[in-house]
């Protein structure tokens, strides 16, 4: 019966995510949008949706129990160790500049502001997604900073840091967390009305940015980057969270905070991880492929994790 409700409570954090993606698939199948709307509705979401959302759940974030800084350390320290090994890891078994820096940020960086605040919320209500911002806002410059840097290492180039800071400064996703924490620690409140005009804005982000999301699958995968697909998604979805979600437990985390971990290990790669691999000259094509497939199967492999640590009774 205990399995049965774990199941329960799984499939329905897991399956509206699953259905939403599937729809925005559907339509672009349908033709209701091409890629210029898609390219549009993409950059509308990341510049503005998704900063109100993390803006608004910082903002509303309760702080009586306090910061915790433990998680918030040991997540940006999980993400600096995944990136340091994988920079040792993947050029002894992919030899094609191109793609090395392509399968490393495949690996340590994920769509955690797309899939951590829903999952977060479904499971514990928006009340406890302050937390999950609040990671955000931390984890979010982490994966900028080195996404770059795993790009720029075998481009040939010198590093810009001047061009690498401006880029995480200018960030929206950064931008919204930043004006959050400053209303937050200030307790400065906005108008009822205002608050009330965000709010409403903040809930089209997630549905808005998963109909993006599914629109933009292109399941044509060549057979000759499937190792390297292979590599990527695997090691994304199920060999970093095997090792990572382990040591979250063994160090006591729980329930909000540990499922916060679990979807951050967990997540597919950032959808923006196939745009910075093309300005970056980087295989664009591999990158692309990688974030199509891996969100496809991260609805079940996620579904899974989830189910495991409920059924052990962790949350």
């Amino acid at each position: 019966m205990i399995a049965i409700e774990n199941l329960i409570i799984s499939i329905n954090v897991v399956l509206p995510l699953f259905l939403i993606i599937s729809l925005g698939y559907f339509f672009r199948k349908i033709n209701l949008f091409d890629d210029h709307t898609l390219k549009v509705m993409n950059n509308l979401t990341f510049k503005s949706f998704l900063p109100i959302l993390i803006f608004f759940n910082i903002y509303n974030a309760d702080l009586s129990s306090g910061i915790d800084f433990k998680l918030i350390i040991f997540a940006v320290m999980s993400i600096v160790s995944i990136f340091l090994v994988m920079t040792f890891i993947i050029p002894k078994i992919e030899k094609d500049d191109k793609r090395k820096g392509v399968l490393v940020q495949a690996i340590f960086r994920s769509n955690f502001v797309l899939f951590g605040l829903p999952i977060a919320i479904s499971l514990f209500g928006e009340e406890k997604a302050g937390s999950v911002s609040m990671l955000i806002a931390c984890i979010i410059p982490t994966f900028n900073f080195l996404a770059v840097i795993s790009l720029e290492m075998y481009r040939g180039l010198k590093i810009d840091v001047k061009k690498i800071l401006k880029g995480i400064i200018t960030n929206p996703l950064i931008i919204g967390s930043t004006v959050g924490l400053f209303m937050l620690a200030t307790g400065i409140k906005l108008p009822n009305v205002l608050e009330s005009t965000i709010g409403d804005l903040s809930n089209v982000a997630t549905p808005l940015a998963l109909v993006v999301l599914g629109g933009s699958f292109k399941f044509d995968a060549s057979q000759e980057g499937m190792k390297q697909l292979i590599i990527g998604v695997v090691g994304k979805l199920i060999i970093v969270p095997a090792v990572f979600i382990p040591i979250s437990i063994f160090l006591g985390f729980r329930d909000v905070e540990l499922i916060t971990l679990l979807v951050m290990f967990s997540a597919p790669g950032a959808v923006s991880s196939f745009t910075m691999a093309e300005q970056m000259d980087a295989d664009g094509e591999l990158a692309g492929q990688i974030v199509v497939f891996g969100s496809t199967f991260a609805v079940f492999t996620i579904f899974f994790w989830i189910y495991i640590v409920k059924s052990l009774g962790y949350f």
